[in-house]
């Protein structure tokens, strides 16, 4: 597996990998070529795919199959304020709220083949994110989590309560 960045081939690759990874989620919800493409627009130094196969030269990874990929953007974080909703920090889809200037990097999209889990993808993926809130001098990461068993007991449980029941080791999430 290797992380590498983002390109613009990648793109219809990654919007079918949504599809596998996120098969529940609303179609409005998935990221779409479009808004992949927008993404290499506003922040493309944020934008990973993570490969299997392919071939190296020593330097570059080349071809292979997408298994994996990570979005991200520059925000400042109120600590003070933390609840807020995913799609208003995400612009939709678009990475409209995406701060230039921001000095936290926030993780939005971590998106692993099913048949990839569990072999350390994520962990390279978040390590690339790592690497580049160094070499941009931010003071970090931050990133959402989608509580994937949450859906199924929304209707009875709110989200803080979900969590905190997470938090203190009477819930199990995949997540």
């Amino acid at each position: 597996m290797t992380v590498q960045p983002m390109l613009p081939v990648h793109v219809p690759d990654l919007a079918a990998l949504q599809q596998l990874v996120f098969p529940t989620l609303a179609a409005a919800d998935r990221i779409r070529v479009e808004q992949y493409l927008r993404h290499l627009e506003v922040f493309p130094e944020g934008q990973f795919v993570l490969t299997a196969g392919g071939a190296s030269d020593g330097d570059h990874q080349t071809g292979g199959q997408i298994i994996g990929s990570t979005t991200t953007m520059l925000t400042t974080f109120d600590f003070g304020a933390p609840h807020h909703r995913f799609r208003d920090t995400f612009g939709g889809g678009w990475l409209t709220r995406h701060q230039p200037d921001g000095d936290w990097l926030y993780g939005l999209d971590m998106s692993i083949h099913p048949a990839w889990r569990g072999r350390g993808g994520a962990r390279l993926l978040y390590r690339a994110r790592h690497q580049l809130a160094r070499h941009l001098g931010l003071r970090g990461q931050l990133t959402v989590g989608m509580p994937s068993g949450y859906g199924a007991l929304h209707d009875g449980l709110s989200g803080e309560e979900y969590y905190q029941q997470w938090l203190a080791g009477l819930r199990a999430d995949p997540t």
